[in-house]
């Protein structure tokens, strides 16, 4: 740790590192809520699957693969939204076929562009050391855009999650809110796919909230712990990556991994705790 701290120091990209942790965190813990409350991981996943369609498409024509994953994401999640509200009896068959087509369509631009890109391997797995000041510009700008859009519907999209039904009753717009929330959960993605990559994005947007609601019961305390914890988590499982020079995503993991293990067995525990006093008194 003591090395970690004293390099962070000295070397601009672990203090970009650091920040683009902090950074994902954040969407990270707002957006992150909604999915676990609302239950949607595996719409959630299919969206972050699809983004590699988008990034090997702008990587073959030029572009900017984070450009290429964020339109990749949108539409992305506007398909699997519509699916998921007009095709309910189908629709885990559907989502996971365009999981499977959108890294299929991804893998085919791969192999048609000329070199061996380590970059876009980056984006799959995961290389915090990697963020540039664009991109953290590029993920400053997202976390404003997410938080900007809680700010002005979190009582419709709270009503959403909650209860889809007492939504209708009161003329909310539930499908078009659905779909933003989708949309939240396309850009939350993108901010971390450079931290974590897609093979792990899942587990980041979902473990830090599914940690944060064994200890709070409101959906905005659930955000801020949520929050906090993926800061906590991103930037420990760097430090712990640096010395051993270990993949840091995949350390991220691990660290939220056993974290999420110790507080379920420890929730359980307060619970049983508290059956057993109701119970004597």
């Amino acid at each position: 740790m003591s090395a970690f701290l004293h390099a962070l120091g000295q070397y601009p990209f672990l203090q970009y590192a650091l920040l683009g942790g902090l950074l994902a965190s954040v969407g990270c813990g707002v957006v992150g809520s909604y999915v676990v409350v609302r239950r949607i991981g595996f719409l959630a996943g299919g969206v972050a699957h699809s983004v590699l369609g988008g990034m090997g498409a702008a990587l073959y024509y030029g572009g900017d693969p984070l450009l290429g994953a964020l339109a990749a994401a949108v539409l992305a999640a506007l398909a699997i939204g519509l699916v998921a509200r007009y095709w309910r009896e189908q629709v885990d068959t559907l989502i996971a076929a365009i999981w499977a087509v959108g890294m299929a369509v991804g893998i085919l631009f791969i192999s048609r562009t000329p070199g061996y890109h380590t970059e876009l391997m980056s984006y799959l797995f995961g290389n915090i050391l990697m963020v540039t000041p664009g991109e953290l510009w590029l993920m400053a700008a997202l976390d404003g855009v997410l938080l900007g859009i809680v700010a002005l519907y979190y009582k419709a999209l709270q009503a959403v999650i909650f209860d889809e039904e007492f939504a209708t009753l009161r003329n909310l717009p539930v499908t078009a809110l659905f779909l933003l929330l989708l949309l939240m959960v396309a850009l939350t993605v993108v901010l971390l796919i450079q931290v974590v990559g897609l093979i792990l994005v899942i587990a980041l947007l979902t473990l830090p909230a599914a940690i944060a609601g064994h200890y709070t019961h409101t959906l905005r305390h659930m955000m801020l712990g949520a929050t906090a914890l993926g800061m906590a988590f991103t930037s420990s499982g760097l430090a712990l990556s640096y010395g051993p020079d270990l993949p840091s995503g995949a350390i991220i993991i691990v660290v939220a991994g056993l974290a999420y293990l110790a507080s379920a067995l420890i929730s359980r525990a307060l619970r049983q705790w508290r059956a057993r006093r109701v119970a004597a008194s």
